[in-house]
C-alpha cells in the first residue's frame, strides 16, 4: 500500500511539473512583453542571451505612451465598441437560437444548417461587400460601423442553440402552465438557464471585438475613433518602432481583456437546470 501511494504521489508531482513547464512556455511571450515594457532605454532588449528580468525596471515607458498619444480616447473607443458588440451579439444570437432550439416550424433544421455553414466562409471573402453595404448605410467613421459585422454570429447562434436544447422540457412546460408568454419564457426562464453559455459567448465576442484590427482599419479614418489596436499600430510608427513603447502600449491594450476573463471565468460552470425536476 505504501508503495502504491508513493507511486501515486510521484505521478502527481510529475504531472504538475509537466503542466508547469507547459504553462511557462505558454506564458513566456507575455512575460517577455512585460519585461520589455519595464526596461529602461539604457538596456539592450535584443541582447544575447536574453535577459528576462530588467536590471533597472521603470514605468516611464507607460507614461510616455499615455502622454504622447490619446490612449485614454482609444481606451474609451475600444470599451464602447466591445461592450455594445457583446450586448447586441448576445441579444440577437439568443433571439435567433431560441426558435431554432425550442420551436417547431417548417425548414427549421435547414435554416440552422445554412447558418452554421457560413462559419466556413472566411471574413476576407465578405469584407468588400460588407464594406460597400456599410458605406451605403452611412456607417463609415462611426461606432456602429465598427459594430455592424458582429451584430450576430453563426458560432454564437450554434452555441446558444445547443445550450437551449439542453434545458429540460419540464421547466418549459411548467412555465407555460403558469401562463408565461413566449417572450417571457425566453427572458425569465431560458436565458437564466443558459447563463454559462452566455458568459462563454460574451468572453469570446469581447476578445474578438477588443482585439479586432482589420475591420476598424478599413472603416475608420477619423483618428478620434481609433481603437486600441489601431493606436498601438500608430504608436509603432510614431516612435520608429521603439519596442519598449510598443510593448507598453500592448500591455495597456491587453490588460482589460485579462481582467474581464479573470472576473468572468467563475461563471463558466455547468448549470444544474434539471436539479429541480424529478422524473
Amino acid at each position: 500500500m505504501n508503495f502504491l501511494k508513493r507511486n501515486q504521489q510521484l505521478n502527481t508531482i510529475g504531472m504538475y511539473l509537466i503542466l508547469g513547464a507547459i504553462a511557462l512556455v505558454t506564458l513566456f511571450p507575455l512575460l517577455w512583453l512585460i519585461s520589455t515594457a519595464l526596461k529602461s532605454p539604457t538596456e539592450n532588449i535584443l541582447q544575447s542571451p536574453p535577459q528576462l528580468l530588467p536590471s533597472q525596471p521603470t514605468l516611464d515607458n507607460f507614461f510616455s505612451v499615455w502622454q504622447s498619444l490619446p490612449f485614454g480616447q482609444y481606451l474609451y473607443n475600444s470599451t464602447l465598441v466591445a461592450v455594445l458588440t457583446v450586448g447586441l451579439n448576445l441579444l440577437f444570437c439568443a433571439l435567433a437560437a431560441y426558435p431554432l432550439a425550442r420551436l417547431s416550424f417548417v425548414g427549421r433544421d435547414w435554416i440552422f444548417i445554412a447558418i452554421v455553414s457560413t462559419i466556413m466562409i472566411p471574413f476576407q471573402i465578405v469584407m468588400i461587400p460588407l464594406y460597400i453595404l456599410t458605406v451605403q448605410l452611412g456607417l463609415r467613421n462611426t461606432y456602429l460601423g465598427m459594430i455592424f459585422p458582429s451584430l450576430a454570429s453563426a458560432f454564437g447562434i450554434f452555441l446558444l442553440r445547443q445550450a437551449f436544447m439542453s434545458v429540460p422540457k419540464e421547466i418549459e412546460e411548467a412555465a407555460r402552465m403558469d401562463g408565461s408568454s413566449e417572450l417571457g419564457l425566453w427572458w425569465y426562464i431560458m436565458l437564466p438557464a443558459i447563463r454559462p453559455a452566455l458568459v462563454t459567448l460574451a468572453i469570446f465576442v469581447f476578445i474578438g471585438a477588443w482585439s479586432d484590427f482589420l475591420w476598424p482599419l478599413i472603416v475608420i479614418q477619423d483618428e478620434n475613433l481609433y481603437t486600441l489596436p489601431l493606436g498601438v499600430a500608430k504608436l509603432a510608427g510614431t516612435f520608429s518602432l521603439d519596442w519598449r513603447l510598443v510593448a507598453a502600449g500592448s500591455i495597456i491594450s491587453i490588460a482589460p481583456v485579462l481582467a474581464i476573463f479573470l472576473f468572468l471565468q467563475r461563471y463558466i460552470v455547468p448549470t444544474e437546470t434539471g436539479s429541480g425536476v424529478k422524473g
